[in-house]
């Protein structure tokens, strides 16, 4: 692992930029994901092969959880909450590789992950509603709620960087603490227990997006029923 660094060193600059090892990490994961499915995606087969049924396990998977929030948004959310979920797991599984620590715990990227988040909330509620339809959510029940609703959307786009960024540094850090001390006489519980929380952060991540992004898509529904 990593050492307790809270934001990883400059790797190197290009002119006023510094170029950190979780922006790397991020990018490469990015590659290799998006190579995995395009090669995944041309070589399709009537009869799959194990990593085509891991793959179609996975989309089922994720195409039933945006149901159970989003039934009628299943395919418009698909892309966005299985990329989110999908590059959050490698992610955060990163920090088990000797040498190198997960870019979920540089607060940097889970700041822009929330961003993210933060920004496709107004896109699709926009394209799905029209600008002033979905602005007028922000005025009910009555106007005085704008400036609450305003400070809500802030204050839980910063929660979901801080969340994440904090679970995945304090377990890195407490696995370190533990060998430190331990040594390698407790190796199996602590990667067992990297994984499981790894897996966990994930999900609530991709599930509190899933939320907020399906509000936005639901809030004019919802607005209307209250007219009827």
């Amino acid at each position: 692992m990593a050492g307790l660094d809270m934001f990883p060193s400059t790797l190197f600059s290009i002119g006023p930029v510094a170029i950190s090892g979780s922006l790397v990490t991020s990018v490469a994961i990015t590659v290799v994901l998006g190579f995995s499915a395009l090669v995944l995606s041309r070589r399709l087969k009537p009869d799959p092969g194990p990593l085509q049924l891991l793959a179609e396990g996975i989309v089922t998977a994720i195409e039933d959880a945006i149901r159970a929030v989003a039934p009628d948004h299943v395919r418009q959310l698909l892309p966005l909450i299985a990329t989110l979920w999908i590059f959050l797991v490698v992610a955060n599984l990163v920090g088990l590789i000797p040498g190198m620590h997960s870019p979920t715990r540089d607060l940097s990227a889970t700041s822009a992950l929330a961003i993210l988040v933060f920004l496709s909330v107004h896109i699709y509620g926009i394209r799905s509603q029209g600008i002033k339809a979905y602005l007028r959510h922000y005025l009910a029940p009555t106007p005085v709620m704008l400036p609450f609703h305003i400070l809500s959307e802030i204050t839980r786009t910063i929660a979901l960087a801080v969340r994440l960024f904090g679970n995945i540094m304090s377990l890195e850090t407490a696995a370190l603490l533990i060998l430190l001390v331990a040594g390698f006489l407790a190796p199996i519980p602590i990667l067992m227990l990297h994984i499981i929380e790894a897996l966990v952060q994930a999900y609530i991540f991709g599930m509190l997006a899933l939320i907020y992004v399906a509000s936005a898509l639901q809030s004019q529904q919802s607005i209307g029923s209250r007219h009827e």
